[in-house]
């Protein structure tokens, strides 16, 4: 029987990509990281043995620790975060786990050092319509929560990127761009290897709402629309962005819950209802 402090996979990734999600710790020794580097999405680095250092930080949150197997170390962070004031969580049997269950592992070898702030820092072209705000939400979700974007000018794009060392994206000639039908958010789900039926579900429409091909997905004309109502409805990019967010956080809990449920009006009346 696991432990009440134990997290199992099959709620862990239900628990990712959602508001509210629980941070991720990864104490593996450096040893087994170095073995496979992937990560949990979301999941960041921390080390057991200065956990006394770094513990106040997460007074008040809720977190998952995992390391190789879901054993000593992962359960000995757990508690010290507890004892620290986090609402601290183990991941039962630990990496293998999650990779054993054929669950997303981001790849590293693609994500942007931190910047000296503590996230990633990403830069774009300004008055975001739909790929720019598509991939900050699938960033912060499942690769960087703390992630920083910044929205200026088209022709000032690559500068920023160059004198700031933030990552230039949804521009051309940038690695993290429209590779030939896929749109920029296609080419983060391969590249951060990212795959899941949710969030392929997702890429079709928003594929087809940013390339003109609405034919992809019943869903990609909604999300068009409500993309367009929202770039009216804002003159400041951020606003606009913290607002895009909950939208498709919408469109990915339907995508991952609620496919099958249809909505009909009249509602149907339950047995003893209706006429005499």
């Amino acid at each position: 029987m696991p432990s009440p402090t134990d997290v199992t996979t099959t709620q862990l990734v239900r628990r990712i990509g959602v508001p509210g999600a629980p941070v991720l710790l990864d104490v593996r020794t450096d040893e087994d990281h170095a073995a496979d580097p992937r990560m949990i999405p979301t999941a960041r680095r921390r080390s057991h043995r200065d956990v006394a250092a770094w513990a106040a930080e997460y007074d008040g949150r809720s977190v998952v620790v995992t390391c190789q197997r879901g054993a000593k170390l992962g359960q000995g962070t757990a508690a010290y975060l507890r004892h620290a004031g986090a609402m601290a969580e183990s991941l039962e049997g630990g990496f293998e786990a999650w990779r054993d269950a054929g669950l997303p592992l981001v790849r590293p070898d693609h994500v942007p050092l931190p910047s000296p702030a503590g996230g990633t820092l990403w830069v774009t072209r300004a008055r975001p319509k739909i790929d720019r705000i598509a991939c900050p939400w699938l960033i912060r979700r499942f690769v960087d929560p703390a992630a920083v974007f910044l929205f200026v000018p088209p022709g000032d794009v690559a500068d920023v990127a160059d004198r700031f060392g933030a990552t230039a994206f949804d521009i051309e000639g940038v690695f993290w761009s429209h590779r030939g039908p896929l749109c920029t958010f296609d080419v983060m789900l391969d590249e951060f290897a990212l795959h899941m039926p949710a969030l392929d579900r997702l890429a079709a429409i928003v594929r087809g709402a940013d390339t003109a091909r609405l034919d992809l997905a019943p869903e990609a004309a909604g999300l068009l629309a409500a993309s367009l109502g929202l770039s009216r409805m804002f003159r400041d990019d951020l606003e606009q962005l913290e607002a895009g967010l909950a939208l498709y956080d919408a469109f990915y809990r339907w995508s991952r819950d609620a496919v099958d449920e249809a909505h009909n009006w009249p509602a149907p009346l339950r047995k003893g209802q209706g006429g005499r």
